[in-house]
C-alpha cells in the first residue's frame, strides 16, 4: 500500500508527504526503500506542513539517514546549497529558470524579485550573456546562502544580492545615480532601470507591480508569476493592465504559460509583459 502523496528530491535530501494516519514503521520502510533506489539520497524528511509566511518556510521531521536539513542541489549545470526548512526552493521551477535564461539577451540588466537562495539569478548569470543580475530577497539566511551560491557557481562578478523587503528596496533604486565626466564637466546619470524583471513572487495578495513597473526600461520585459484557476486568468490579466495604467505604463501581454499546479485546478501562471514606454 502506498503511504505517500508524493515527494520532492533536493539533491541529497528527499522530502516526503505521507498520507495522514501512516504508521512510523511504514514511513521508515518507504524511506529506506527510497534511499536504496535513489543512491544520491542520504536523508529523508517528512513534510509536516505547507509553505507558510512571507518567507515561505517549511516544517519537516527527520525520518532516516544522515541527520541534516542542509542540501547540495544541482540543476542546469549549477549547484546550490541551502537549508530545506528555512529557505524556500522549488525544484519544479528548474525548467522555468532555464527558459528565462534562454530569453535573456546579451548585455541585459536583469532584476529578480523574491530571489531566495538565488536559483534564478545564478542560472541566468551562468547560462546567458546578461551584463548584470540583481536578486532581492527578504530572508537573511536565504540571502547568505544566495551570496555563497553566486561564489560557488563563479558568477559573483555578475550577480548582486540585496537583502530586504522588495517594497522598500525598489523605490530607493532611483537614488542609485551614476556620476560621469564629459570634457572635464561632472554630470549625473539617473537610474534607468532593468531590461528584464523576474517576479518569482510567493502566493500573496500583493502583486508588487506598483513598485516594479517604475523599475523597467522602455521595451523591457516583466515575467510575472501569479496563482489562480483557469476561470480567473482573465481577471489576473485585467489586474496587470490596471496596475500598468496606474503606473502610467503602456503594456502588451506577449505570453501566458502554466508554470505548474499548486492545488486542485489551481495553477502558477507566468505572464510575460512587454512595457512599451
Amino acid at each position: 500500500m502506498d503511504v505517500t502523496h508524493g515527494y520532492d528530491i533536493l539533491g541529497n535530501i528527499a522530502i516526503v508527504k505521507f498520507k495522514r494516519g501512516s504508521k512510523v514503521i511504514d514511513k521508515k520502510k518507504f524511506a529506506l526503500k527510497l534511499m536504496k533506489e535513489r543512491k544520491n539520497v542520504t536523508t529523508v524528511l517528512e513534510k509536516t506542513n505547507k509553505f507558510s509566511g512571507r518567507l515561505r518556510t517549511l516544517s519537516t521531521k527527520f525520518i532516516t539517514g544522515v541527520k541534516t536539513k542542509e542540501t547540495f542541489y544541482r540543476e542546469n549545470g549549477c549547484e546550490f546549497r541551502f537549508n530545506t526548512d528555512t529557505c524556500y526552493f522549488s525544484p519544479r521551477l528548474a525548467s522555468e529558470r532555464l527558459e528565462i535564461a534562454k530569453m535573456v539577451k546579451k548585455g541585459e540588466e536583469v532584476l529578480v524579485l523574491f530571489g531566495g537562495v538565488a536559483p534564478f539569478a545564478v542560472v541566468i548569470a551562468k547560462l546567458s550573456k546578461a551584463k548584470k543580475v540583481v536578486s532581492i530577497e527578504l530572508g537573511k539566511e536565504c540571502s547568505k546562502y544566495a551570496i555563497d551560491n553566486a561564489k560557488r557557481n563563479k558568477v559573483s562578478d555578475k550577480v548582486e544580492i540585496i537583502q530586504g523587503d522588495v517594497r522598500k528596496k525598489l523605490p530607493k533604486m532611483k537614488q542609485n545615480a551614476k556620476k560621469y565626466s564629459i570634457f572635464g564637466v561632472s554630470k549625473t546619470k539617473s537610474f534607468e532601470g532593468f531590461d528584464r524583471i523576474v517576479m518569482a513572487r510567493p502566493n500573496l495578495k500583493d502583486s508588487f507591480l506598483d513598485v516594479s513597473f517604475p523599475r523597467v526600461k522602455k521595451n523591457g520585459i516583466i515575467h510575472y508569476y501569479g496563482f489562480c484557476n483557469e476561470e480567473e486568468l482573465d481577471e489576473m490579466k485585467l489586474m496587470i493592465a490596471d496596475e500598468a495604467k496606474n503606473a502610467r505604463k503602456e503594456i502588451k501581454i506577449i505570453g501566458v504559460k502554466k508554470a505548474g499546479d499548486i492545488g486542485v485546478k489551481k495553477y502558477r501562471y507566468r505572464i510575460d509583459v512587454k512595457v512599451l514606454n
